[in-house]
């Protein structure tokens, strides 16, 4: 699908946000977080990046206004695709310890699974109130120390509605890299987190049942599906805003692209519309296009 409005379009991934030495939890085994530059190497010699003649999308409609908080015509696109090393690119566990820092009120950065700088004096300020060695390592009594969100490693248990735990968080994670946020990542087990496993199940084929078991969590693990369908740029000179990716305590599902008011907008590809209007949540007037394959 490709998504156009006047408030906010999907195309390059962009690495996780926090900068600083990046190594995973060991328990959680992710690839190492530095290997985003060399992604993001490869994602720009992909051709998927490469600009093409621009077509118009059929029975879009241009608007020559924007919302009275903006000052210029923002544009997105839900994720067409995923970049085929996203799982290199952050580590779930890192991202539940985060989470857990976050609950407790000593994380403000980005939810974004690189353990850097905040995350560390984050862990250092939760051992010396609770009482324990002082190193930044979040080992099993830092983890205790965060009560419920330090519980349960991910793989130890089925998860479904209603539990919480660090197993939640990183679950929350992966669907989010996958392709399938479920809104804020806080390890609570809700709806939109079991809608969004539920997606993530009927797309890899997996009976969904809303249950993360050990065929779902198998299914998360592997890497994301390369990108197959060619796309252009939806605007003739484009400034990158927002990237894909995680952003605050939430998931960025898109790419922005910021153009001035009445910047004519293109589909991303041939294809059908299937909405146009106004739509809530700040997308405002949108274009829906659908290319045939979901």
């Amino acid at each position: 699908m490709f998504y156009t409005n006047t408030c906010s379009v999907s195309r390059i991934p962009k690495p996780p946000a926090e900068s600083g030495q990046s190594h995973p939890l060991e328990m959680e085994k992710e690839a190492l977080p530095q290997q985003a530059r060399e992604t993001l190497r490869d994602r720009r010699r992909c051709r998927l990046c490469r600009r093409r003649p621009l077509r118009p999308a059929q029975g879009s409609r241009q608007k020559s206004s924007c919302s009275a908080m903006r000052s210029g015509l923002l544009l997105v696109v839900v994720a067409l695709f995923l970049p085929a090393s996203a799982s290199g690119l952050s580590s779930a566990g890192v991202a539940a310890l985060q989470v857990g820092l976050r609950a407790h009120g000593l994380y403000k950065g980005a939810i974004d699974g690189i353990r850097g700088p905040l995350t560390t004096t984050a862990v250092k300020t939760l051992q010396r109130r609770a009482q324990i060695a002082v190193d930044g390592l979040p080992g099993p009594e830092t983890r205790h120390a965060l009560g419920r969100f330090g519980r349960h490693p991910l793989g130890s248990r089925p998860l479904r509605s209603g539990i919480q735990g660090w197993d939640v968080a990183a679950l929350q994670f992966k669907l989010a890299w996958h392709g399938f946020p479920s809104g804020v990542f806080d390890g609570d087990f809700g709806p939109r987190t079991k809608r969004a496993l539920r997606r993530f199940q009927v797309w890899a084929g997996l009976h969904a049942d809303g249950i993360a078991g050990p065929a779902t969590l198998d299914a998360l693990a592997a890497q994301p599906a390369a990108p197959t369908l060619p796309l252009s740029w939806p605007v003739q000179i484009p400034t990158l805003g927002n990237r894909f990716g995680p952003r605050g305590d939430k998931f960025h599902s898109g790419v922005d692209f910021i153009a001035p008011s009445a910047t004519p907008v293109y589909a991303a590809r041939a294809g059908k519309v299937v909405f146009a209007g106004w739509a809530d949540g700040g997308y405002g007037f949108l274009v829906v296009v659908s290319h045939g394959r979901g």
